[in-house]
């Protein structure tokens, strides 16, 4: 009779142990990344010259550089005059949307600035109109819209 529950006790427990005998199954589930980090992008925008580089930081340094100098001559075709020097940076904030379009959002500039100059806003609203088409950003396969805030620095000597 021990002999028999003994026994008894012994296919159970190697019943029950086996993976393949097991009550709950184990399914291997994948996990998709859905944690996006919406504060940088995997690729950024890019002018036309600047697609030939591979490396993040330089193309992103082309195209901060070709930026600055496509606004930089454009202001340059305009004479501003004024009756004190003035030294000072402001800032352009742009959006570049998923079609690879420049949107003038807006000028920071002190109050300096805006009385002296009032043209000035004008004047880069215009300049950005003037700048062409560009790759967007892209995150994860996808072109996004992006923002990208331009310092400029305005020197004017009496």
């Amino acid at each position: 009779m021990c002999l028999r529950i003994f026994l008894m006790l012994m296919l159970v427990i190697f019943c029950t142990s086996c993976d393949k005998f097991s009550i709950t199954k184990k399914t291997k589930i994948q996990q998709l990344d859905t944690i996006v980090d919406y504060t940088s992008v995997d690729f950024y925008p890019s002018f036309t010259i600047c697609d030939s580089l591979i490396d993040k930081d330089k193309k992103s340094d082309c195209f901060r550089r070709t930026i600055h100098q496509k606004i930089g001559a454009e202001l340059l075709k305009y004479s501003l005059s004024i009756k004190d020097s003035i030294d000072e940076t402001v800032f352009v904030d742009l959006i570049i949307n998923s079609k690879g379009t420049f949107v003038f959002k807006e000028l920071q500039a002190s109050e300096e600035i805006k009385n002296h100059l009032p043209e000035l806003d004008s004047l880069l609203r215009f300049s950005v109109g003037k700048l062409p088409t560009i790759r967007p950003a892209v995150k994860r396969g996808i072109p996004v819209t992006t923002k990208y805030r331009l310092p400029i620095r305005i020197l004017l000597k009496d």
